[in-house]
This record gives structure tokens, sequence and C-alpha cells, in this order.
């Protein structure tokens, strides 16, 4: 999408920026940045409107011939008896994980963590762990030399949203970004949910569109 939207207005600038939910939250209130994607933590500021794009499930990765490709289906003290590498805290779900490794009573032994998928698929590859990543992050390059295993019975699915100030003025290229990204969010959705949101309005009690 991000190629199409290029396409289209080829004199707009894209810049992408990575931050923790509260430098994101921060980026957006201030207008440093237009808009912010994230996953965990963002209906905690007010001062923000969301807009639910979609939900998305985890998948553990591991070479090929690992242990774990013949203990299907998987359990998390199947999980917790290797160490992981995975998400920083904050970032793409990852408290769920944990509070799935606590219903269970388990500590799982996090050995690297880091806020880029590609990262963690690398030091996968190097055999430092195995990783648990966003299953839409599985690349079918990575078939090569990677084993995609489905955990969604394990850990609950999360939820991503594009947030932006309220009552922000989006101009049409904005629109279209967010269309391109998540295409049942029409411009009539964003202006009956976001620009016209009253402000004492809390942003968790925002439908899912």
């Amino acid at each position: 999408m991000i190629t199409e939207f290029s396409r289209r207005y080829p004199d707009v600038a894209i810049q992408l920026h990575q931050g923790a939910p509260a430098q994101l939250a921060q980026m957006v209130q201030s207008g440093d940045v237009d808009m912010a994607i994230a996953t965990e933590s963002m209906y905690l500021f007010d001062e923000l409107a969301a807009v639910h794009c979609y939900r998305w499930g985890r998948s553990v990765v591991v070479p090929h011939g690992h242990p774990l490709i013949d203990s299907q289906p998987l359990s998390m003290a199947d999980l917790a008896r290797y160490p992981l590498i995975t998400y920083v805290f904050g970032f793409t779900g990852r408290s769920k994980m944990d509070k799935a490794f606590s219903r269970h009573g388990l500590s799982p032994k996090t050995v690297l963590t880091a806020t880029d998928t590609d990262v963690i698929k690398h030091y996968v590859r190097l055999g430092m762990g195995v990783g648990v990543i966003a299953s839409v992050a599985f690349d079918e390059g990575d078939r090569e030399d990677l084993v995609s295993l489905n955990i969604d019975h394990l850990i609950a699915s999360s939820a991503t949203h594009i947030c932006l100030r309220k009552h922000a003025h989006l101009r049409d290229y904005m629109y279209d970004f967010i269309h391109l990204y998540a295409p049942h969010i029409s411009r009539e959705t964003l202006q009956l949910h976001v620009i016209n949101q009253p402000p004492a309005a809390n942003m968790a009690e925002l439908p899912w569109l």
C-alpha cells in the first residue's frame, strides 16, 4: 500500500517512525506525525481518537527440524521450555503473551527482545531461540529456512488501530492513505467517528468499525 500511495501522490513525502505507545501518542499529540498505527495501550490516551483496522494473531517461528514442529498442537508449557525471542514489552500485543504465560503459572525465558520482526527472525536463524511474531509478518521468502506455527489457540488476538488527534483536519491524501491501509474505513466513517467526535469521549468507547 505504501507503493500504491507513492504512485498516487508522488509529491507527498512519507516518513515512517517507530516508537512505544507512549512515544507514538506524544508524536501524534504534538503534530510531529499525522497519525499512528498501533496495537497496545493507545486507548489510554484521551487526547487521541482511534479507528479499528483489523485483528491479528501470533505464530511461533523456528528453523526447519526444530522439535516444536512435531509438538502439535503447541501448549504454553511447550513454549516455556525454550528461550524466546519476541517484541519489546509495549509493542505489538506483547502484554497478551505475558498474561497467557502467567495464567498457566509459567515464567518464560526471554533472551532477546526487538521492535522489528526481521530482527527477531534473524536471531531465530542464528539459533538463539524460538521467535514469537505477528503471523502476518511471516513472508513467503521465510519458508526457505523457517517454519511458522500458529498459536492463536494459546494467545488472544490483538487489534490494530489508526490513531489521530481529535478534530484533526485531514487532507485528501491522508484519507486515501487510511483507506489503502484499511479499505473498509471510508471518508464518511472517519468524519463521523473521528473528526466530529465529542471532546469528552474516550477513544476506548469508540465502536469498532
